[in-house]
């Protein structure tokens, strides 16, 4: 009776060990990428295509043949299929925001107070700013490709035929730097710089 209370505490206590020691290591390894050390460009590059969720605020540039636009806008993805961008510069149209889950898209304007509503529109709801809309089209772009140039890791996918985007991320944290999308005369149409990025893991 005594050899059997103490059989079942030893294994008790090895099964609590295991986990102690499981924890310790999953939360050493993802501290350790955190700060990039030692984390090859691969791990990386596997890290940004499994992003889950993130808050951004970005500074966007629109060139076409005739003229130029800025803004600033705050993005936000939570995972579930569902991401919002709220323009906070230029002043005239700051406040606006989109809300997309799914096939809805909701058009907002904070200072106005009205709100928009469109069902399955599909052409309306995909964005093609936004971090979590590069990721899905890297995935699934069979010709998909990465580069590392001068400390930084430049991840290349396709939009159409006529378009291409270029996503530049830090080598030593591991954090997206700008991204590019350019038409077919390789001329840069839309200039994005990630002044904030905030990953939720």
């Amino acid at each position: 009776m005594k050899n059997k209370k103490i059989l079942i505490l030893a294994i008790i206590l090895f099964i609590t060990m295991m986990i102690v020691i499981l924890i310790f290591f999953k939360n050493n390894t993802a501290k350790s990428f955190k700060i990039g050390n030692n984390t090859s460009s691969q791990e990386i590059v596997d890290y940004i295509l499994n992003i889950k969720s993130y808050e951004t605020i970005v500074d966007v540039e629109t060139r076409s043949n005739k003229n130029e636009n800025k803004y600033v806008i705050k993005q936000s993805y939570n995972g579930e299929d569902e991401n919002s961008q709220e323009i906070l510069e230029p002043s005239n149209i700051e406040g606006v925001k989109m809300v997309r889950s799914g096939k809805t898209l909701k058009l907002e304007n904070t200072n106005l107070k009205l709100t928009s509503i469109f069902e399955n529109y599909d052409y309306l709801s995909q964005n093609c700013l936004d971090l979590s809309s590069f990721i899905d089209e890297y995935k699934n772009d069979a010709n998909s490709k990465w580069e590392e140039k001068n400390g930084e890791i430049i991840m290349k996918t396709n939009l159409s035929k006529n378009m291409k985007k270029e996503l530049y991320i830090s080598k030593e944290n591991g954090k997206p730097l700008k991204m590019n999308i350019e038409d077919t005369n390789k001329k840069t149409a839309i200039y994005i710089l990630y002044r904030e990025v905030n990953v939720n893991s």
